[in-house]
């Protein structure tokens, strides 16, 4: 969502919370991520609190509930451009490796990946992608052509966060599949 939907179209700044939700409250995504689902909320940085989950009413002088006054429709429409983006690349993109592993049958300083092949025709190759273990976003990239199996020399799986992901020859790319730990 923040590759694709920070663009001169949406003006957004998109900022990911690696958090279920916020305190005290719950948004429609959760029901989707308790049956397994990928799922994704979006909200204000700066919410008021009295125009939302709110009953309407005035207490003491103070308008309180979710009434169209006071929505931001010019926001709305700038989510609605960053949620067009991100399903318009998930559209043109490859789907996500099955199967990535971790191979973990000896101890070594190289970390050894493999996934199944993607079925697309137009599929150019794969990249495995990795980041430091207290780094939220992936970092770096590593092309490996149209192969599915990948030794990285000299970067122990112990100490990175590995992936995978499919590219296609217009250089569209799959969500990041993470490898599991594995023999084989």
């Amino acid at each position: 969502m923040e590759d694709v939907g920070e663009n001169h179209d949406t003006q957004m700044d998109v900022q990911v919370i690696y958090r279920r939700d916020r305190y005290l409250r719950g948004g429609d995504h959760i029901s989707f991520l308790q049956q397994g689902y990928p799922a994704a909320r979006f909200t204000e940085g700066d919410e008021t609190y009295e125009h939302e989950h709110q009953n309407v009413r005035v207490e003491n002088g103070v308008q309180f509930g979710d009434l169209p006054q006071f929505v931001d429709f010019d926001y709305v429409a700038r989510v609605a451009r960053v949620n067009a983006s991100a399903l318009t690349a998930l559209a043109r993109a490859p789907v996500a490796p099955k199967n990535a592993r971790i191979i973990t049958a000896q101890l070594t300083n190289d970390t050894q990946l493999r996934w199944n092949t993607n079925p697309e025709p137009d599929l150019k190759g794969y990249e495995i992608v990795w980041r430091f273990t207290d780094e939220s976003k992936w970092t770096h990239t590593i092309p490996v052509g149209n192969v599915t199996d990948y030794t990285i020399k000299n970067m122990s799986k112990d100490n990175f966060f590995f992936g995978v992901r499919a590219v296609d020859n217009e250089g569209h790319r799959s969500p990041v599949s993470f490898p599991r730990p594995a023999s084989s």
